[in-house]
């Protein structure tokens, strides 16, 4: 079963290769796309959520069998949030179309127009390692807002997309800089 919000887009990825297939269901630039493949660290983190729900499934089945609707109700709830949370740590990221920019968290989703948006760049600051609040020295790709507010952190050569993939940052980088500069105006 093909999972569209883990690939990314080949054709944008700055190299100037084309795929024999694409990478994504749909090519138009109106739908929405992650520039860059999910990190390691964040497919494992949702891959140890999910092997945490199937024990807990397991567990509802148990429970059920034994004779305790409530009980296996309690874990099928808690294994379907434990399911939700993994997918949408999956689906966490910075997502590009031709109407937008849009940052997908855990909890909250920002989506500016590209009219909104003044510049995308990549910078030298200090950034969270993994997002834990440890900070150490490294790149960040920011987005001015038009109406003057401070610039807002898109991604990071230390997050769960990137660490130890300094080329992937890079590629995902340039592809975000080159979005903004096309529909930026």
């Amino acid at each position: 079963m093909p999972l569209p919000f883990l690939t990314a887009d080949r054709d944008l990825d700055g190299g100037g290769r084309t795929a024999d297939r694409a990478a994504l269901p749909h090519t138009g630039p109106d739908r929405w796309r992650r520039p860059y493949r999910p990190g390691p660290w964040r497919v494992g983190t949702a891959a140890v959520f999910l092997l945490l729900a199937s024990f807990v499934l397991l567990s509802a089945m148990i429970i059920g069998l034994a004779g305790s609707l409530t009980g296996a109700v309690i874990c099928g709830v808690v294994a379907a949030l434990l399911i939700a949370f993994a997918l949408r740590l999956l689906r966490a990221g910075v997502w590009v179309s031709a109407s937008g920019l849009r940052q997908v968290g855990l909890l909250r989703t920002t989506t500016d127009p590209w009219s909104a948006v003044a510049m995308v760049r990549t910078v030298q600051q200090p950034v969270r390692w993994l997002g834990l609040p440890r900070t150490v020295q490294g790149q960040a790709v920011i987005v001015h807002r038009v109406p003057a507010e401070e610039p807002r952190v898109l991604i990071t050569d230390r997050n769960s997309d990137f660490q130890s993939r300094a080329d992937a940052f890079e590629r995902a980088a340039d592809v975000l800089e080159a979005w903004a500069a096309e529909y930026r105006s």
